[in-house]
């Protein structure tokens, strides 16, 4: 066995956070037979409450203090958690692009324990006022600049997933990364200020899709211009696949139930199965399994919350959709005050879209051209019937048929002018549908044309004075 470090997440300042895990993995690695001394795992402590420190500090301060372990083999594998699970990833980038700056040491296995990989909804929170009284009272200042990495659509998360996406395979190179999950919030953790702390979807704080590294890039671009409207053509690309897991009834944190919890032996034996995976073959099995279990989840959806003397809360565990939009013309200008609109059927309408899809918006702090959609899947599936399992008989949600195929439509602020950009719809035989999963994240990107007119430049040959301070717009240069 390999050298095992434990990295935490954000706003940690104990090592008390891992809890009991550590031993556990090491006692039921034990039974298993499998040998993991008590000597050979590290615990991180690292800063991220500091107003100051970035995420490419703590890569340096993390590649700095691997230097300092001795390892076995010069290698390792890493358990993370939250926020642990970016700042490791983006370590492992700096590797492959600086080799020079950063160490040789080898990543074997990176088990990721709900981690932020594409953001969290709470980080806009957590940099303003609920955050500031947090770490009041805790002595400790917010860590504004991690957690502008961890704002859905921040720059910076968008760069490293989109990298991987576009990247190779790593478990082909006996790289293997995983996601373990939990698939919803502990209620009664639950903050009545803020409804994100138990929004279904999520483990509390970090949604199921934006765990999930298997996530689609789809650009939406110009097939045929003019100057009043376009046509956009829809381009996808899929990640490598990447093995993720549901721990079901696990939370993001919290003594009962928590992911890291002393009580989650679910999250022990499949860590335990994550490491024992040592080639490309065992790493495709190991995927299909959690995908069987997966579904076995999905299919046992109903949670019945007791309400006290009432009646129970009832909460459909339908899979949910990540849709991180940025609106871009082709050079890159972001397209401010453009409005966005999905569509179905055929002629498209946006009223026509299924009822309760749309479970969250939420636009960048800053880039606000960047919108995170948080997507009921099922319902844009369509779904069977929703019986309550305590009385089959007893129908919670009805059937839902889909409302195929969608679309976008896209309503820039500026129609006119000597450079504008015109209205803007996916083709007909294209169905946004196609770049949308289950638990997963799509990065779509919106390309529009960038209307410039002939007026914007001209030449004459008159040499007397001639006023041009109100120009003729002309024909749009092709």
């Amino acid at each position: 066995m390999t050298t095992l470090v434990f990295v935490h997440g954000w706003s940690v300042t104990n090592t008390s956070t891992y809890g009991a895990l550590p031993q556990r993995l090491q006692q039921q690695a034990a039974v298993d037979g499998m040998s993991l001394e008590l000597a050979d795992i590290w615990l991180s402590e690292y800063v991220s409450f500091d107003d100051a420190v970035t995420m490419g500090d703590l890569v340096r301060a993390f590649d700095h203090a691997l230097r300092d372990l001795h390892l076995i083999g010069s290698s390792f594998a890493c358990i993370t958690h939250s926020t642990g699970g970016p700042v490791v990833r983006e370590w492992l980038r700096a590797q492959r692009e600086r080799p020079g700056a950063y160490s040789t040491i080898r990543l074997t296995h990176l088990v990721m324990l709900a981690p932020a990989n594409f953001g969290s909804a709470l980080a806009q929170i957590g940099k303003h006022m609920l955050g500031q009284i947090k770490a009041f009272w805790n002595g400790v200042e917010p860590g504004r600049r991690i957690l502008d990495w961890l704002e859905l659509g921040s720059a910076e998360s968008l760069s490293l997933n989109l990298d991987y996406i576009h990247g190779s395979d790593l478990a082909a190179d006996h790289q293997y990364l995983f996601v373990l999950t939990g698939d919803r919030p502990d209620r009664s953790l639950y903050d009545y200020v803020n409804s994100y702390t138990g929004e279904d979807g999520s483990d509390g704080v970090v949604r199921i899709a934006a765990a999930n590294l298997n996530a689609h890039h789809a650009v939406l671009a110009s097939q045929g211009s003019s100057q009043t409207s376009d046509k956009l053509s829809l381009h996808l690309t899929r990640a490598p696949r990447s093995a993720f897991k549901l721990i079901a009834g696990a939370a993001h944190s919290g003594d009962a139930q928590g992911i890291m919890a002393t009580a989650a032996m679910a999250t022990v034996q499949a860590i335990l199965r994550c490491l024992c995976v040592n080639d490309a073959p065992g790493y495709s099995k190991l995927c299909d399994a959690f995908e069987r279990e997966n579904a076995a989840r999905d299919a046992d959806k109903v949670e019945l919350e007791p309400v006290g003397p009432f009646s129970p809360r009832v909460h459909i565990h339908d899979p949910r959709s990540l849709l991180i939009v940025r609106l871009t013309d082709e050079t890159g200008e972001a397209l401010s005050g453009s409005r966005l609109l999905l569509d179905a059927g055929s002629p498209p309408n946006p009223d026509w879209m299924p009822a309760g899809f749309l479970l969250d918006r939420q636009a960048n702090s800053f880039s606000p051209h960047v919108l995170s959609l948080f997507l009921n899947y099922a319902l844009l599936a369509g779904d069977a019937r929703v019986a309550d399992p305590a009385n089959s008989r007893k129908t919670l949600r009805a059937a839902m048929s889909s409302h195929r195929p969608y679309g976008v439509d896209i309503r820039p602020a500026d129609l006119s002018g000597l450079v504008h950009h015109a209205l803007a719809h996916t083709t007909d035989s294209d169905d946004l549908f196609d770049a949308l999963a289950p638990h997963q994240t799509t990065v779509l990107d919106v390309v529009l044309p960038r209307k410039v007119h002939e007026g914007v430049f001209r030449f004459t040959q008159t040499l007397t004075a001639e006023d041009f301070s109100q120009p003729i717009t002309g024909p749009m240069i092709p």
